[in-house]
Formats: structure tokens, C-alpha cells, sequence
């Protein structure tokens, strides 16, 4: 008898991290290639996107939540139905490490496992006049203490948005086929579709 090893063909990513860090600018960046100065306040969105990869079908769910520390309930489910999780802080702003500290520590605590995929990204990569965080101090703590990824990026100047979304999935065990899909994601996109499914998403995992 023969096992059949189904691939994960849905995941979820959401992007934790304090206020005005720029986790939307990072988020309409990789879906629409624009990028908005001006800093707005979101509570929860979600976004979907269908790929067909060699005739599968796979959907990436992406969750932008707020910076606020206001809705605690709400971030723990969020914590709990998503796969992967990016971390983000500003370069020039140590407080908003902090706060990537504690989250980390909050989703290991909720998920229960500590190969959790997270990855750290320092944004705002763009201001280098402005940085107050030291690059080789984070990325010896993340990627040393933590065992997770780290990247440096700018939404502004469009620096790593695609390598952090392909890092997110490759860790959240996604095939990898999905690369170059990620690559012309633009022209493959349907209209944008910003819904709320059940949050009652059970964990899937690939049989190897």
C-alpha cells in the first residue's frame, strides 16, 4: 500500500511587531509594488493570494496587524492560526527590538514549539543616517541565540520585500516551486481580496 504525501497547499503569515515599524508598508510593497509615507493605523487585515504552481493550487494568507498592544485576545489568535511569523522593527527606532523580544517570546509560549518559523526583519534599512540598531548585534542574537532568520530591508526602497516573503515560506514548508512564482507575482495576482475566513484553521504539515 502506498502513502500519498499531499504538499500544504494554504498557509498563513502574519507580520507582528510594534507601531509605525512599517509592516503594511512591507505588506503593500510585495502585493502592489507601491509604497505609502504616511503612517496608517491598522487594527487587523487580512489578505489572499491564489497561486497555481504546476497545476496546485496554493493560497497564501497574510495577516497585517496592529501595532497597538491594545488587543491582546486578538493577537493571541492571531498567533495561534498562522504558520510563519515576521518580526519587524525600525532600524532607528530600539524600542521596537523590544518589542520583537517579546513577541518571539509570546509566540513560543502559544505555539508550543520552539522551531516555530519566525524571521526577524530590521526595517527602514533606508535610513542609514538615522540608525540607532547595530546590524551585527541583532544578527548574532537572532540568528546564534534565536536560530532564527534575519534580513535587512526597505519597503520604501523596495530592498529584500520579495526574500523575506520566499524566506517566511520556505520555512512555513511550502514547495518549493513557489519561488519564481514569487518573482512575477504582480502579473499573476487576481484583484486584491480582503476577507476574514474562519479562524479555525487547523495546523497541516508535509509527510518526508
Amino acid at each position: 500500500m502506498s502513502l500519498e504525501v499531499k504538499e500544504k497547499t494554504q498557509v498563513r503569515l502574519v507580520f507582528l511587531g510594534a507601531a509605525g515599524v512599517g509592516k503594511t508598508a512591507l505588506i503593500q510593497r510585495f502585493l502592489q509594488d507601491t509604497f505609502e509615507p504616511k503612517h496608517r493605523r491598522t487594527v487587523e487585515e487580512l489578505h489572499s493570494r491564489e497561486y497555481d504552481i504546476g497545476g496546485v493550487k496554493i493560497t497564501v494568507e497574510i495577516l497585517d496587524t496592529s501595532g497597538s498592544y491594545s488587543f491582546p485576545a486578538m493577537r493571541k489568535l492571531s498567533i495561534q492560526n498562522s504558520d510563519a511569523f515576521a518580526l519587524v522593527y525600525a532600524l532607528d527606532d530600539p524600542e521596537s527590538l523590544e518589542a520583537v523580544k517579546s513577541l518571539r517570546d509570546e509566540i513560543l509560549e502559544i505555539k508550543e514549539d520552539k522551531n516555530t518559523p519566525i524571521v526577524v526583519v530590521g526595517n527602514k534599512s533606508d535610513r542609514k543616517q538615522e540608525r540607532k540598531v547595530s546590524n551585527e548585534d541583532v544578527l548574532s542574537t537572532v540568528e546564534m541565540d534565536w536560530n532564527n532568520s534575519y534580513l535587512e530591508a526597505s519597503a520604501k526602497d523596495n530592498t529584500n520585500v520579495v526574500e523575506v516573503f520566499k524566506e517566511l515560506l520556505q520555512q512555513a514548508n511550502l514547495p518549493s516551486r513557489l519561488s519564481p512564482a514569487l518573482r512575477r507575482r504582480r502579473e499573476t495576482f487576481p484583484k486584491d481580496t480582503n476577507f476574514r475566513p474562519p479562524m479555525n484553521k487547523t495546523n497541516s504539515c508535509i509527510l518526508s
